[in-house]
C-alpha cells in the first residue's frame, strides 16, 4: 500500500463499485451512526441510535460471541417489518449483534429472531485472533495480566516447595498448595478464554447451526457467495450481504492475492468489488434491475491506527473508534434503482445510515412502528429529486455511551457546523491516533473536554482543521446555544434501557458457547468447497 501512489492518482480498481455509483445517486456526506461495529450496526438495523437499544458503554463492541448481551428481542428491525409485507429476507456475512441471552439455543439475539429468514456468516466478527499468525485482538492487556499473575503465582509456589525441601525453612504445604491452586485458576481463566478464542469466536452459522469451527477465512469468501446464490427469491425479498473485507486481520482468496497495486488492502478492495459486481450480474441475469433498490455502504471509517491494512479516510479527520471526527463516519453512501433513480447525481446533504430504516419500509408498503422514537428520515425525497434538502437538521455522534459531537445544518443555511465537546487524546503526542492504545477510549484521561466547546464548518472545512472563533465565525454564539438547546430536547426523548454492552454481559461464558459438538470439543468444517478466482 503506497500512499504516494495514491496521492500521484494510483488508484484501486473497482469498475463495478464505479459503475454502481454511475448508475445511481451517490451520497457524499453519509454517515454512520457510531464509529464502530456494533453501535453502528444496531443503528442501521432499528433506524434508531444504539443508545436507545443500550449498545453504549465503556466498552464498545461486542468482545466474545458467547456473551450474554447484543441486539435486545423487543427491537425492530427492518428486516422484520418487511417480513411482515410478504418479503423473503435473508443475511450472508458478518452479524456482530449477539446470539444468546441465556442458554446455547436459545438465540434471542440472532438474525433468525429478528427478521431474517436466513442467515449464513459470521455470528461474531473477524479479529485478529480469527488468523492465525495475526497476532490477539481481544483484551490483550487482560490476557497479559492472567498469565503474569499465573507465571508468578506459579513460581512463588515452587519456590515454597524448594525452601521446604532444602529444609532452609518450614514452609506450611498449605500455603504452597494454595498458590498453586491460584497459580492454575489464573493459567486456566487465561488460557480457556483467550488461548483457545478462534474456536469460540470464529465460526460459520447456518441459520441456527454451526457449520464451521474455526472458520477457514481462506475459503470464506467461497462459501459466502455460494450461500448468496442459493438464497431463495421467490416473490419479493431483502438480501443483506454483509462483507467481513477491508476490516483487520485482512484475508483475500487466492485469486486476488496480489491483485492490486496497494497490497494485502489493495487485493481487498477488488475482492470486495469483484462481489458487489456478482451481485450486479445475478441481478440483471434475472430481469430484476428496476425492481431492485440497491445500496452500498460502509459500517464505519477505516482504523488508522493499524496503519496501511486499516485504511485510510483521504481528506477527513480521524477515524474507527474515535467518536464524532469525519474519518471515523463518513462512509460511502450509493444507491442504484434503474427507471427510478435518475444515474449520475450526487447528494451533499447529510444523511445517515439510519435512514435506511424508514425508507425500505415505505417502500415495502410497510407502516413505521408508533411505540418507539425513530431517528431515520425517509431518503426517497432526497433520492428523487423531490427535495434538496435534508430531514435531518441535527445529527448526534456518540462515543460509546457519551455524547461526543452536534451536527447543526440550519434550515436558512447550507452551512453545516459541527460542535465537539470533548475529542480523544492521541498518543504519543504528536500522533493522528491513538496509537498506544492501538483504539481511542471515550472517557477519563482518554479524552479532553473543551469549553467552550470546538466548532467546525464543514462545508468549508471538511477535515475540520480550523476551529471557529467569533472573529471568524459571526453566528458561533448562536450555533453553541442552538446546539445546546437541540442536545437537551434530544435527552429528553432518551428513556432508561437494559445495558447490553456491561462486563458482565460481554465476558464468555460457556454455556452460551455456539458449538458443533459436544462442548468443550467444538470442531468441524463446511463441506463441499467450489474453487473460484477473480473474474
Amino acid at each position: 500500500f503506497d500512499y504516494d501512489q495514491l496521492k500521484n492518482g494510483v488508484f484501486y480498481i473497482t469498475p463495478n463499485v464505479d459503475r454502481l455509483a454511475a448508475d445511481g445517486v451517490k451520497l457524499s456526506q453519509h454517515l454512520a451512526a457510531a464509529p464502530l461495529c456494533t453501535p453502528s450496526r444496531t443503528a442501521f438495523m432499528t433506524g434508531r441510535y444504539a443508545l436507545r437499544a443500550g449498545e453504549t458503554s465503556s466498552i464498545q463492541v461486542i468482545l466474545f460471541l458467547a456473551g450474554s448481551g447484543g441486539l435486545p428481542p423487543n427491537e425492530t428491525t427492518f428486516a422484520k417489518l418487511l417480513q411482515k409485507q410478504g418479503y423473503t429476507t435473508g443475511i450472508v456475512g458478518k452479524w456482530h449483534l449477539g446470539v444468546n441471552c441465556e442458554s446455547r439455543n436459545d438465540h434471542c439475539h440472532h438474525p433468525n429472531n429478528h427478521g431474517f429468514d436466513f442467515f449464513y456468516g459470521l455470528p461474531f466478527t473477524n479479529f485478529n485472533d480469527c488468523k492465525p499468525g495475526a497476532g490477539k485482538g481481544v483484551l490483550v492487556d487482560v490476557q497479559e495480566t492472567l498469565w503474569q499473575m499465573s507465571a508468578l503465582l506459579a513460581l512463588a509456589s515452587l519456590t515454597l516447595l524448594a525452601v521446604r525441601a532444602s529444609a532452609l525453612l518450614r514452609v506450611s504445604w498449605s500455603l504452597a498448595a494454595f498458590l498453586a491452586v491460584l497459580s492454575l485458576l489464573g493459567f486456566t481463566a487465561w488460557f480457556v478464554p483467550f488461548e483457545l478464542l478462534r474456536t469460540w469466536n470464529c465460526i460459520i452459522m447456518r441459520n441456527g447451526e454451526v457449520v464451521e469451527q474455526p472458520v477457514k477465512l481462506e475459503t470464506l469468501v467461497l462459501q459466502i457467495t455460494k450461500h448468496k446464490h442459493k438464497f431463495n427469491r421467490n416473490g419479493p425479498f431483502l438480501l443483506f450481504l454483509s462483507l467481513a473485507h477491508v476490516h483487520t486481520p485482512l484475508f483475500v482468496s487466492e485469486g486476488f492475492t496480489g491483485k492490486s497495486k496497494h497490497g494485502l488492502y489493495g487485493d481487498n478492495v477488488e475482492e470486495v468489488d469483484w462481489m458487489v459486481g456478482r451481485m450486479m450480474e445475478t441481478i440483471e441475469r434475472l430481469g430484476l434491475s428496476e425492481k431492485t433498490l440497491m445500496y452500498f455502504t460502509s459500517d464505519h471509517g477505516g482504523h488508522i491506527e493499524e496503519g496501511p491494512k486499516g485504511g485510510w479516510n483521504g481528506i477527513y479527520r480521524g477515524g474507527k473508534a474515535m467518536g464524532g471526527w469525519e474519518g471515523g463516519i463518513r462512509v460511502p453512501g450509493i444507491f442504484r434503482w434503474p427507471g427510478r433513480l435518475n444515474p449520475g447525481r450526487e447528494v451533499a446533504e447529510p444523511t445517515s445510515l439510519m435512514d435506511v430504516f424508514p425508507t425500505v419500509v415505505k417502500l415495502a408498503g410497510g407502516t413505521l412502528p408508533e411505540d418507539r422514537i425513530l431517528d431515520g428520515r425517509d431518503l426517497m425525497p432526497l433520492l428523487e429529486g423531490r427535495t434538496n434538502r435534508s430531514q435531518h437538521e441535527f445529527m448526534f455522534h456518540y462515543c460509546g455511551m457519551y455524547l461526543n459531537a452536534v451536527r447543526w445544518h440550519p434550515p436558512d443555511s447550507d452551512s453545516i457546523f459541527k460542535v465537539h465537546f470533548f475529542t480523544p487524546n492521541f498518543s504519543p503526542a504528536g500522533a493522528v491516533g491513538c496509537y498506544d492504545t492501538s483504539i481511542c477510549m471515550c472517557h477519563g484521561e482518554f479524552v479532553t473536554y473543551h469549553s467552550p466547546p470546538l466548532v467546525f464548518e464543514l462545508s468549508g472545512d471538511p477535515s475540520e482543521s480550523r476551529p471557529l472563533s467569533p472573529d471568524t465565525e459571526p453566528r458561533l454564539a448562536e450555533v453553541l446555544e442552538r446546539v445546546e438547546r437541540a442536545v437537551t430536547e434530544h435527552r429528553r426523548t432518551l428513556t432508561p434501557v437494559e445495558r447490553q454492552l456491561t462486563w458482565a454481559k460481554v465476558l464468555w461464558k460457556p454455556w452460551l458457547q455456539p458449538c458443533c459438538g459436544t462442548f468443550p470439543f467444538c470442531s468441524c468444517e463446511e463441506s463441499n468447497h467450489t474453487s473460484a478466482g477473480a473474474e
